[in-house]
């Protein structure tokens, strides 16, 4: 979509053209690329990280391995049998039984005080739905085994029934498991919140990525930020949606500290205080545990402490838009709509999208060499002008 036919885009440049900084979700059609949402440039795009805690629910199968998931359910006492018989309904290859659809779970009689591995369902609210089956059923608990493309990415559900998310690759250690096994049998231990994880912050699946389709030379996300899966006292939640409130939170703090400062100023300072390392200084990772590129993370995770004193920023005026905009072919009409006021292109010089004075650079790889210039400005208001070359890559 472009920018002009977007009305949060076009609402977003208002707020920035009266020194409010727009602040909005990326989506959460990950992990495929070019899912990205909010694109234009004078929006700080936020995608989806993993926090440091989480809501510990143990699978323990009847050979003593133990799996760790994720559940709000946190059952006190009294406590699951230490081992219940295991089930799956779709051990015959049957997909709709897999998920443990109403039909699967018809004969009561085996699934009553047992417990039933579920694939999971793409929703917050199919997934509850899935512990009420098996409850209606008569099962004691349930396991929720992801889906391959979510990766290592877990959730926190409340659910009708002792229950947890286990991953992917747990999930494959579980159907293993009951391969091999004539009686297999599990349990659920619920152990409450566990903090500081180390390979934290990593990316959740769902957070979607870039490149940006609208403009690809702006790159998208600009950054991630904690995705807070995890337990408050009045209901779960999470999302990029759930994301973007913490970077309001961080851009407002700025603005407090730095009252003259413009939103690009803002996004400048979180984008290049941000973090590109986890909490064991590695390189911050995917759901899958790859490396996660500038498509995932855009400028990397944000850091709170740093982003009020970034040395340098990159600051872009309002009407510094224009010429990006009339450069990407939008008509003076068009243009106009976009800043809810008369705008010209013929008037201006018109520039490469590359050329807007952004906090990143992004360049199509086998591209011919072009030069950008970007104006950097000191805490203190000195002027630093530079050039930065890139060449053609293969």
């Amino acid at each position: 979509m472009r920018f002009y036919e977007d009305n949060l885009a076009l609402g977003a440049l208002s707020a920035v053209r009266r020194g409010i900084s727009v602040i909005c979700s990326a989506g959460n059609d990950g992990p495929a690329h070019t899912t990205v949402v909010n694109g234009a440039p004078w929006i700080l795009t936020v995608g989806a990280s993993i926090t440091d805690r989480s809501l510990r629910g143990t699978t323990v199968l009847g050979n003593n391995v133990e799996l760790n998931g994720e559940s709000v359910f946190q059952l006190d006492s009294p406590p699951l049998p230490p081992q219940l018989r295991l089930l799956y309904p779709g051990m015959n290859g049957d997909f709709a039984a897999s998920f443990c659809d109403a039909e699967s779970l018809n004969d009561t009689s085996i699934v009553k005080g047992n417990i039933v591995l579920c694939r999971i369902e793409s929703t917050r609210s199919r997934r509850t739905e899935q512990g009420q089956r098996v409850k209606d059923a008569g099962g004691a608990a349930m396991i929720l085994m992801n889906m391959d493309y979510q990766g290592f990415t877990t959730s926190a559900d409340v659910y009708a029934i002792p229950a947890t998310n286990v991953n992917y690759e747990d999930g494959l250690t579980i159907l293993s498991y009951l391969n091999l096994t004539s009686t297999p049998t599990a349990t659920i231990e619920f152990k409450g919140t566990i903090f500081s994880d180390r390979k934290t912050p990593t990316v959740a699946n769902f957070s979607a990525r870039g490149p940006n389709y609208e403009s690809q030379g702006i790159l998208k996300p600009n950054l991630v930020a904690s995705n807070n899966t995890r337990s408050n006292h009045f209901k779960m939640i999470s999302g990029t949606s759930v994301s973007c409130p913490h970077l309001n939170g961080v851009a407002a703090l700025i603005k407090s500290s730095h009252p003259d400062w413009s939103p690009a100023a803002i996004k400048s300072a979180i984008m290049t205080s941000a973090d590109v390392m986890d909490r064991e200084n590695h390189p911050i990772m995917d759901e899958e545990h790859f490396l996660a590129d500038f498509f995932v993370i855009g400028a990397g995770h944000v850091n709170p402490a740093r982003a009020s004193d970034p040395a340098l920023i990159y600051d872009i005026a309002p009407d510094e838009y224009i010429p990006y905009l009339c450069g990407l072919n939008y008509t003076s009409r068009e243009v106009s709509k976009i800043l809810l006021r008369r705008a010209h292109c013929s008037a201006v010089p018109i520039i490469h999208k590359g050329q807007l004075n952004y906090p990143s650079f992004a360049i199509r790889l086998g591209s011919p060499s072009q030069t950008f210039t970007r104006t950097v400005t000191n805490v203190v208001g000195k002027i630093i002008c530079y050039e930065r070359k890139f060449v053609e890559a293969s």
